[in-house]
Parts: structure tokens; C-alpha cells; sequence
């Protein structure tokens, strides 16, 4: 799980870093087809005639255009803010899918502990949005990284909606790689259209930007999200999602050794806040044993 959230936290770096080479958009589509081609041939093995007469296949285009649109929003959002940002911001996506299950599902029910959280993470959102460099963001280059923010959390809130979107749809029945197949193979025609489309899709390949879209391809796209299907199978999705927050430090700690991107006093306390409210919306089970077993300590001590 380490390794999985180090691998995530660098993916933004990873795009980042070869942004001159080649647009991100076109990073994010070249990666995705990558892996929908990888994970066609898987499904088909897997299920032959079956793949797609088990009525996955609406409920996989919607889920694969809202990947598709989240990745947009990632991509055009590292053109105007850091990767740090979009690390923090791109991991709100447990707080929307908390709220979408909330009003969905009646076993998902928000517990008090949990409404705090989502308010906690709400007002960190505020604070990182608002506050640049101390001050209030109302200079150019501050409404510049304030577009990318939005975008940032734009992507988080259609992560989220995914996520409602599979354990409401026949999905949530599927093998995850099918899943993945539809999320990567609409979102390889949408991004590598719009990339087509907006004049993004030129590539100087240099041995970084090969490099860089190997490692998003293989690494990322493909092999770290079939590892967490796998873990979700056989751990606590709860005690994983924990895990799983690590990725936002490891995103910021990279952005700043890796990249030099500045962290403001604004965007630390405010990220700080968000981690800890997405902390207590996804933990809250977690939190209220511990609290209980303290309590019982206590009393017989």
C-alpha cells in the first residue's frame, strides 16, 4: 500500500515534469490507451463471448466519461497550478463520494463524526482556495493557480461520482479490470480527441518524456490500479482509504524536492484541514474504536 501511494503521489511530478515535451492531455491519453489496449485483451481472455452482455456496458460508458472528465480537469489544471495543489485537491474525492452514498444508499449513512469531517474538509478547502501567499488571492498569478485549484477539485468531484456511480450500476457486480477497461478506453478516444482537437498532440521525444509516459502507462495506468482492486478484495476498504491519504504528502513532499514548487502558509493550513477532515469522513469507524478502547482502558485503570 506504501508503494501504491507513493506511486500516485508522483504521478503529477511525473507529468509535470515533461509538460514542455509533451501536453499533459496528450500524457494522460497516450497512457490510457496503453492500458485500455492491455485491458481488452484481458476482459476478452477472461470472459470471451460474455464481456459484454451482462449490462456493464451503459454504466461503463457513464463512468467513462466521468474518468474521462476528471482526467481532463487534471491535465488542463497542471497548466495553470502546481502539482503539489492538484495532489491535495485531487484527493478530496472520498468527501464527494461520502456525500453521494449518503443521499444513494441507506447503509452509507453519514454519522455525526463523519458531517464533521466533511465541514473540517470544506473550510480547508476555503482557506487553500482563498488564502495565497497569506494574502487573499487577488493577483494574476494567484487567480491563475486559483483556475487550477478549481480544476484540481473539479477532478476530485468526478472521481467521486465515479466511485457512486460503480456501487450503484450493474459495475459494482464486475471484475475490476472490466471496470478499468471502460474508464481507460473512453477516456483514450475523449482525451486524445480534445489534445487533436486544441493542437496539444505534438511530442518531442526526448528520453525524459519517453520515460515519463512509460512509467504513467505501465506503473500507474494500469499495474497500481489493478493492485488496489486487488486489496479492496482482501482488506478493509476502510483501512485502506486510510492508508490511501498518505498519497496527498507524498504528492506535496515530491512537488516541493522534486519540482521547487513553493508551499504558502494559506495552502498548508488548508491542506492540513482537507487531509484531516477526509481523515474522519473515511475513518470514522476506525476513530470511534480506538476512542472506545481508550475509554475502556481508562475505566479499568
Amino acid at each position: 500500500m506504501l508503494a501504491l501511494c507513493v506511486c500516485w503521489g508522483f504521478q503529477q511530478i511525473a507529468i509535470k515534469l515533461v509538460a514542455d515535451d509533451i501536453a499533459p492531455i496528450m500524457q494522460i491519453g497516450l497512457r490510457s490507451t496503453f492500458a485500455a489496449l492491455v485491458l481488452a485483451v484481458v476482459v476478452w481472455r477472461s470472459e470471451r463471448g460474455r464481456a459484454f452482455t451482462d449490462g456493464t456496458i451503459l454504466p461503463g460508458l457513464i463512468v467513462g466519461l466521468l474518468f474521462a472528465g476528471e482526467f481532463l480537469f487534471v491535465a488542463q489544471g497542471l497548466v495553470y497550478t502546481t502539482a503539489s495543489h492538484m495532489a491535495v485537491f485531487l484527493y478530496t474525492a472520498p468527501i464527494f463520494a461520502a456525500l453521494g452514498l449518503h443521499w444513494l444508499l441507506p447503509e452509507e449513512r453519514l454519522k455525526p463524526l463523519q458531517w464533521a469531517g466533511v465541514a473540517l474538509a470544506f473550510c480547508g478547502i476555503a482557506v487553500a482556495f482563498l488564502v495565497k501567499g497569506g494574502e487573499p488571492a487577488v493577483h494574476e498569478g494567484a487567480r491563475n493557480m486559483l483556475l487550477g485549484d478549481a480544476m484540481g477539485l473539479a477532478a476530485g468531484l468526478l472521481w467521486g461520482a465515479t466511485t457512486v456511480a460503480i456501487r450503484k450500476t450493474a459495475l459494482s457486480e464486475a471484475a475490476p479490470a472490466k471496470t478499468l477497461f471502460y474508464q481507460m478506453a473512453v477516456a483514450s478516444v475523449g482525451l486524445l480527441a480534445f489534445a487533436v482537437a486544441t493542437g496539444h498532440h505534438g511530442i518531442r521525444y526526448t528520453q525524459a518524456a519517453v520515460l515519463s509516459v512509460a512509467f504513467q502507462s505501465v506503473v500507474v495506468a494500469l499495474s497500481s490500479y489493478l493492485v488496489w482492486f486487488w486489496l479492496l478484495r482482501r482488506y478493509l476498504a476502510s483501512r485502506l482509504s486510510i492508508l490511501s491519504f498518505m498519497t496527498p504528502l507524498f504528492g506535496v513532499s515530491f512537488g516541493v524536492l522534486i519540482l521547487d514548487e513553493p508551499l504558502d502558509a494559506g495552502f498548508v493550513i488548508g491542506a492540513v484541514m482537507v487531509l484531516a477532515g477526509i481523515t474522519l469522513v473515511s475513518g470514522a469507524e476506525m476513530v470511534r474504536e480506538r476512542l472506545r478502547r481508550g475509554c475502556g482502558g481508562a475505566s479499568r485503570g
